[in-house]
């Protein structure tokens, strides 16, 4: 039995494996040991010769990721494809995973949904990306044939690996190498002239922007209001500006984040939580706001989000809370609302590409910071705490 490993996290490549050039090292805790024992007797592993080591960040337990050593992954269906990531970024569903807000999620995981990268080996049924691609990664896996897909519903998708599995039920992109489940729906290509950067969100917050817009309903003559301006938020925005509505209204709380949203789009109205209530109301034509949606995921503003609605609106909610929330129907009864809730369907990345690459979408403001994969760790500290006017902040490979 060989275990390929090489001190000092050299870039090379493993001449039995004879794949990809991924980092390796030497291993440095006890986790690290068991993952590669877990993979020397594993069903899928066919050849305990051809393990590669790479570093991945891991949900370790609640409270606790870790940077560790992890076999890279292999092909374990016909619809699989390797990728080899370029380009990564953290997500506020990583902290709720992390902080144990999000049950599904498994134990020892590479964490990590938001991602681009490049093909490097395809499954013997892939047939709309092959090695070379640069690509974009879905939040969502789905397999594109049960009921659900085909009316849509991707997030629902029946399958055992269905909805969002990277990165929560099975490991995601916050490492080298990533193995991406029915790779012909899950992978866009990513046109010549979008550059990473570009593309980094389009499979996970700027499709939820893109969904949250579109099943809001949001005509011409509507006043829409957006709870919310963290990266969601921001992407929610930059969707509900396609709609060409009347006004848009955004709500909130932290300075840093209203000022960005005024530096970079003067003709959105920005107002605090304290004063959104009355705000929307008198900005607004019939009572209201005709579209809520609440990005923001907190009690106040789920309550905010129903209360600044004018009668019969519709209010999309798009964030996850940490618990569960109150329906007060007795205080809004005959408001007659329609509520829209639940997990992106992801199913619109490559209409998405098509306008970043036409210049009507642009992300890249979002992007404050940058670190490599090997400092993730500091990475994830100043994205938790919000220092330094973080907005998003990207992970790079090499």
């Amino acid at each position: 039995m060989t275990f390929l490993f090489a001190a000092g996290g050299k870039k090379m490549k493993c001449a039995l494996f004879g794949k990809y050039s991924c980092r390796t090292r030497a291993l440095s805790n006890s986790y690290s040991y068991f993952y590669i024992l877990l993979a020397v007797f594993s069903e899928n592993t066919a050849n305990i010769q051809n393990i590669l080591i790479m570093l991945a960040y891991t949900y370790l337990e609640k409270g606790k990721f870790g940077l560790i050593e992890k076999p890279a992954p292999q092909l374990i269906d016909g619809h699989d494809a390797i990728v080899r990531v370029t380009l990564g970024s953290i997500c506020t569903s990583d902290l709720h995973i992390k902080h144990g807000s999000v049950p599904r999620a498994v134990p020892g995981i590479t964490v990590g949904h938001e991602m681009v990268g490049v093909v490097e080996e395809v499954g013997a049924e892939v047939r709309s990306v092959r090695p070379g691609d640069r690509v974009c990664v879905n939040v969502e896996t789905y397999c594109g044939e049960c009921w659900f897909c085909k009316h849509g519903y991707v997030n629902n998708c029946s399958d055992s690996n269905g909805g969002w599995a990277l990165g929560c039920r099975i490991d995601g992109g916050q490492t080298e190498l990533v193995r991406v489940p029915y790779a012909d729906q899950g992978l866009k290509r990513i046109p010549d002239n979008v550059s990473d950067r570009q593309a980094l969100f389009t499979g996970d917050i700027l499709a939820t922007g893109f969904w949250a817009a579109r099943i809001s309903e949001i005509s011409e003559e509507d006043t829409v209001l957006i709870i919310g301006a963290g990266p969601t938020g921001i992407c929610t925005l930059l969707c509900v500006l396609l709609k060409h509505p009347k006004r848009i209204i955004v709500c909130e709380k932290s300075e840093g984040r209203a000022q960005f949203i005024r530096t970079h789009y003067p003709s959105v109205l920005v107002v605090d939580p304290s004063e959104c209530e009355e705000f929307t109301l008198s900005h607004s034509d019939h009572g209201g706001a005709d579209r809520v949606i609440e990005v923001a995921g907190a009690p106040e503003t789920f309550e905010l989000a129903w209360k600044c609605a004018r009668p019969n609106a519709i209010v999309t909610v798009v964030a996850l809370y940490d618990q569960p929330q109150i329906l007060p129907l007795p205080d809004m009864y005959g408001k007659n609302l329609t509520f829209k809730t639940g997990g992106v369907d992801g199913c619109d990345c490559e209409e998405i590409l098509q306008l970043i690459a036409g210049g009507k979408i642009d992300t890249t403001p979002m992007i404050t910071h940058t670190y490599p994969l090997s400092r993730i760790e500091e990475a994830y500290r100043l994205f938790e705490n919000r220092e330094d006017g973080v907005i998003k902040v990207a992970i790079t490979n090499g």
